[in-house]
């Protein structure tokens, strides 16, 4: 655990979901550092850790039933992969990990559970139903609720998805001066398009880099490289 400080990716199986690729990952759990390996994934008709397991029979109706079973039959490989991961045996585990942990010994490691993901199934006019893998922000039409579903969203797309259910859930205080300017002061390319502008990429990089206090090297432009050049020349001639 000491000499491992990394996320380290493999490759997904055959027919697995994306947020499946097995990874070993340094974590802080219950106040200790260890190391993770997974995900295996599993099966609940809850919607949450601590839910009801009535949750998923609760949830069907005349209206999703097709869907579902739509999902199900055009996503076969995915199905079966699930089944696999459900009837591994402990020793199936320790098998996958030995293969970026040659020398994992059982002793050392236990099962835990990690979290809840419920996948969205919805209704489509032309195949039934799709399953989407990615995560999509729900709010109702007053903005009273709103959700987060499918897959749980990473650092990267964690703050432009809460800014997404931000512009839902309060459009009109959106639209106003005095939030645009509160989330500028935390976000400064928000509402901003970064390709093609270069200036003001560097000025996010650089910020970036100061607030994680990392070292940030500004980028040589093609006209300074030449101009870098020409004078490294002309220094040589003399």
């Amino acid at each position: 655990v000491r000499q491992h400080m990394a996320k380290v990716y493999g490759k997904a199986s055959v027919g697995a979901p994306p947020m499946s690729v097995p990874h070993v990952d340094t974590r802080v759990l219950d106040g200790k550092r260890v190391l993770l390996f997974g995900p295996f994934a599993t099966f609940s008709t809850k919607f949450l850790k601590q839910g009801s397991l009535l949750d998923m029979f609760g949830s069907m109706n005349g209206g999703n039933l097709l869907p579902m079973m739509n999902v199900g039959l055009k996503n076969f490989d995915l199905v079966k992969y699930l089944v696999d991961q459900v009837l591994q045996s402990d020793a199936d585990r320790m098998e996958a990990l030995r293969t970026y942990v040659p020398d994992a010994h059982p002793d050392d490691w236990r099962l835990v559970t990690a979290g809840q993901r419920v996948q969205i199934i919805k209704k489509d006019a032309k195949e039934g139903g799709v399953l989407r893998l990615g995560t999509e922000v729900v709010a109702s039409e007053d903005g009273s609720i709103s959700a987060l579903l499918g897959a749980s969203p990473g650092a990267s797309t964690a703050a432009p998805i809460m800014l997404e259910l931000m512009a839902k859930a309060w459009p009109e205080q959106m639209a106003s001066t005095e939030w645009q300017n509160r989330i500028r002061a935390v976000v400064p390319s928000w509402g901003r398009k970064l390709n093609g502008d270069v200036t003001l990429t560097e000025k996010v990089l650089a910020d970036t880099s100061r607030v994680l206090k990392l070292a940030y090297v500004p980028p040589v432009t093609p006209n300074a490289a030449n101009d870098e050049a020409r004078e490294t020349a002309h220094v040589v001639g003399k």
